[in-house]
């Protein structure tokens, strides 16, 4: 089993789409990393060679990803909410950020509200 940037790449799958369980790297990157090292695409994660494995970590190791890319995506939010920014208050009220609206969808942002009903008593049962 392949171990690149502290992630357990799974079996079985093809060593294109197994990169991409390393955070930070998606199908484009993955496609772009191992052409450059000339890895063929359809390889299957538990086929690959020490030596290839050793050049996809030394490859990997050169780009921002897992701790490294959270870290940094986290202080560029606090960053905004220190500063005082629109986008920064939005983070901390965990409201969406780009523009979205919020009075009908955003759900899983805002949470679901409870209806408070049409002011009618309801008849009691006899």
């Amino acid at each position: 089993m392949a171990r690149i940037s502290g992630v357990n790449l799974p079996k079985g799958k093809r060593i294109e789409v197994a990169l991409t369980y390393v955070y930070g790297i998606g199908r484009s990157l993955s496609r772009q990393v191992l052409n450059d090292l000339k890895i063929d695409l359809d390889t299957k994660s538990e086929d690959l060679s020490p030596a290839q494995e050793q050049k996809i970590r030394e490859a990997v190791a050169k780009l921002t990803v897992e701790g490294d890319l959270k870290r940094q995506s986290s202080g560029n939010i606090k960053r905004l909410q220190e500063i005082g920014t629109y986008r920064g208050f939005r983070h901390r009220r965990r409201l969406p950020v780009r523009g979205q609206r919020t009075k009908t969808n955003a759900r899983t942002k805002r949470g679901k509200r409870v209806t408070m009903g049409s002011g009618k008593i309801k008849e009691a049962k006899k």
